[in-house]
């Protein structure tokens, strides 16, 4: 099969090579001539615009994968693409686009009468060797005749990929996905640094995580790149303790709000990476002027 790629990231180009591989044909297009480039460079066939992407494109119904940030991109390209397709051609979204903007880009498009798929993604720098674990929201039959693409980006022909519903459910899931994975990383990085702390036994962290690699109920491949992180620096003396959120730890949260289920550990998770970004940290500052008022307590003061 052939489609156009349109974002070629470090995670699109790695999924067009990875279906290249499978034999098929890619066009690819970004907003960065460089990564245009680069990519033709390594066997895609190189677009510097939509519409050229899009003529590129020798079959019938035409397929676009949108792998572009999600929010204001991905909705312009989306709209961009539904003034040049045809009936009948697909649009596949493989973005972390909020599943609510993704119902409002199927109904979009199914008024001109264009197919639309939401694919949540998950596997990261590692797809391309291990293959993508793939989410599929759409009509079933679309996405069956999609099947040979979703078949060569999974790990096999029949495991890591599969429609999970209707429109907008490919996105939710792995938004779901994402919350999850908030909290197991937050559980991680938690109980390495309680071992951490125990200075007297002097453990070897990356050890530790090796050892729970194989047998434990804890084995995870999180738990695999935490002792390659481990290995390579058991310090970690140059990350600083800064972290992102992608945006889907949020929306897990509204999510769980507005279904009134309780998420405490997800919750939990999303607000300890807001923690890690503020330097001021007035609530603390004020913590500790609490204490001195009542009870006399030290303050440490600022270099």
């Amino acid at each position: 099969m052939e489609l156009a790629m349109i974002g070629l990231g470090k995670m699109g180009s790695n999924m067009a090579t990875r279906l290249m591989r499978g034999g098929h044909r890619v066009v690819g297009f970004d907003r960065s001539k460089a990564s245009v480039d680069s990519a033709a460079q390594g066997g895609v066939v190189g677009a510097y615009s939509l519409e050229e992407a899009l003529g590129k494109l020798s079959s019938s119904p035409k397929i676009l994968w949108v792998m572009v940030p999600s929010g204001a991109p991905t909705t312009e390209t989306i709209q961009q693409a539904a003034t040049l397709l045809n009936p009948g051609d697909v649009i596949i979204d493989g973005g972390n686009s909020n599943y609510k903007d993704t119902l409002q880009h199927a109904d979009l498009l199914a008024a001109k009468g264009i197919e639309f798929v939401d694919c949540g993604t998950s596997g990261g720098v590692w797809g391309l060797a291990e293959g993508y674990s793939l989410m599929i929201g759409g009509k079933q039959e679309i996405t069956d005749r999609l099947s040979p693409i979703f078949e060569t980006l999974a790990p096999g022909k029949d495991k890591g990929w599969g429609r999970v519903g209707p429109h907008g459910s490919g996105h939710y899931v792995k938004m779901i996905h994402n919350g999850i994975e908030y909290g197991m990383m937050q559980a991680y990085a938690e109980g390495f640094g309680i071992l951490k702390g125990k200075k007297e036994f002097g453990l070897d962290l990356a050890q530790i995580a090796h050892i729970w690699q194989s047998g434990s109920v804890v084995r995870s491949w999180l738990l695999d790149l935490t002792a390659n992180a481990l290995d390579a620096d058991a310090e970690l003396k140059d990350i600083k303790p800064w972290v992102a959120d992608s945006g889907e730890g949020r929306w897990t949260v509204f999510e769980a709000i507005d279904l009134d289920v309780p998420a405490p550990i997800i919750t939990l998770a999303l607000q300890m990476r807001f923690a890690s970004r503020d330097e001021e940290n007035y609530p603390a500052r004020l913590l500790s002027a609490l204490r001195n008022q009542f009870g006399g307590h030290a303050i440490k003061k600022d270099n």
